[in-house]
């Protein structure tokens, strides 16, 4: 059974110390496939498509402050990933416009989403594993992550989406125990 790498996601064979892609030590990991709850064992097994991402909003670079905000709040979104050249190159999430914008976010309108973004976010895939999400998400302090399939920007997974998950399997259990 391969030991999968919680920080770049890489197969690595079963007994493994360092991940063979990343380095990212795998001493004191518990073998995949093994929980004490039969919602861990669910996200071990089920993979992000499970999870339907849905369609992110993507903003140039250049995109001002305001009108990211303004957009952000028109769709009910919490975040907008930033692309250039088709490319993903940051995001901008709820998050950061507390925290980097601040209360004079109103000074910074005009200025450019590509100062207060966060650059060069982490991604998955729609083969990784729920527990990825989650991982990522708890060490990261995210809220939100971009799926990509190569280079192209597919989806994006956020902390709601493994919410509804779980109560989804909450409810199928409560079900099934009926």
């Amino acid at each position: 059974m391969a030991i999968i790498c919680p920080s770049c996601c890489h197969e690595n064979i079963d007994g493994a110390d360092t991940c063979e892609n990343c380095q990212h030590s795998l001493t004191g990991l518990k073998r995949p496939g093994h929980s004490q709850s039969p919602i861990g064992n669910a996200m071990i097994r089920d993979r992000i498509a499970s999870l339907d991402p849905r369609r992110p909003i993507a903003v140039p670079s250049d995109t001002s402050v305001a009108k990211v905000l303004q957009m952000m709040q028109e769709k009910g979104v919490g975040s907008m990933l930033i692309v250039d050249d088709g490319k993903l190159i940051g995001i901008f999430s709820e998050r950061d416009a507390v925290m980097r914008l601040g209360p004079d976010f109103g000074s910074y309108g005009n200025r450019p989403i590509s100062e207060f973004m966060t650059s060069s976010p982490d991604t998955l895939t729609m083969e990784n594993k729920v527990i990825f999400a989650v991982h990522k998400m708890a060490l990261g302090g995210y809220r939100h992550i971009p799926i990509v399939s190569g280079a192209d920007l597919v989806g994006l997974v956020s902390i709601r989406d493994i919410l509804r998950y779980t109560s989804d399997k909450l409810t199928a259990m409560d079900t099934a125990a009926e």
